[in-house]
């Protein structure tokens, strides 16, 4: 899962004709295109700001789940609310509301790290706090993320290729072996999922006002956020930024966990 061939797409993008029809006439802006060719596009209807998320036939990303665990956060913390949502042949689409905010990696705060980390780590420590972890029917458990690791493995589906550098001197044998030896539970909370920066919104006063992208949320260990959001400090601002993520979530470094869920993370659909 390779971060850099994900981001703000540069240059024309073709709009799937269900997304043409979807917007009836009225502009759409693609704003995001993930590493499996699905996009992300903002939509203005009247005086309602839409964005509208499409994926091809051949992604593994399920935009019905996320719909469901979208319609379940939002009884307790700012995430999305679902518009509408299907799909065809030709693709998926996930249309929701919009969030206050800009991303936590847009030009703006990209230049700003210092309050940019620390309102990604405190957001997350708040999504954490907000999220009723009894109540949460979707599961990020390490051991039902590793089973499927095994069962994509066994089909020839795991690309050591597309991993981290620092991960793919491993090979699919050893990677496996290693994620087999599941640590010891933090604390569970329910996870975000895919905890990246840019995945965390930010208010003109350097606040997180909320998340988006939810399709993995789970319970699980609070270190399967924590790693990949701490981890991904280094694509989008550079190196030096994860003690004060993890300051601001009010953490140590747990260097154990933080490899662990890496790595699994990395072997992910």
């Amino acid at each position: 899962m390779v971060s850099v061939i994900a981001g703000i797409p540069r240059g024309p993008v073709e709009v799937p004709p269900r997304i043409a029809a979807l917007a009836a006439g009225r502009s759409l802006r693609p704003v995001w295109r993930n590493e499996v060719g699905g996009l992300t596009f903002e939509l203005n209807k009247g005086d309602r700001r839409l964005f509208v998320k499409w994926q091809p036939p051949t992604s593994a990303a399920n935009l019905a789940a996320e719909a469901e665990r979208l319609e379940w956060a939002s009884r307790f913390a700012v995430v999305p609310r679902v518009v509408d949502e299907g799909g065809d042949e030709e693709g998926a689409w996930l249309v929701t509301t919009a969030v206050a905010g800009e991303s936590a990696v847009s030009a703006r705060w990209r230049g700003d790290p210092t309050r940019a980390v620390r309102a990604i780590g405190e957001g997350l420590r708040s999504l954490h706090d907000a999220l009723p972890v009894e109540e949460c029917p979707f599961s990020w458990a390490a051991e039902d993320r590793v089973a499927d690791a095994h069962r994509r493995a066994s089909m020839g589906q795991l690309d050591w290729g597309q991993w981290h550098p620092e991960h793919q001197q491993l090979g699919v044998e050893a990677a496996l072996a290693l994620l087999d030896m599941v640590p010891s539970s933090d604390r569970q909370v329910v996870c975000h999922g895919d905890a990246c920066a840019p995945n965390a919104l930010i208010d003109p006063g350097g606040r997180c006002s909320g998340h988006v992208d939810l399709g993995s949320l789970g319970a699980g260990d609070r270190w399967a956020d924590l790693a990949v959001a701490t981890w991904s400090t280094r694509w989008n601002y550079g190196d030096g930024w994860e003690s004060a993520l993890l300051d601001a979530y009010g953490v140590e470094l747990d260097a154990v966990r933080s490899h662990y869920y890496r790595l699994l993370w990395d072997l992910g659909p």
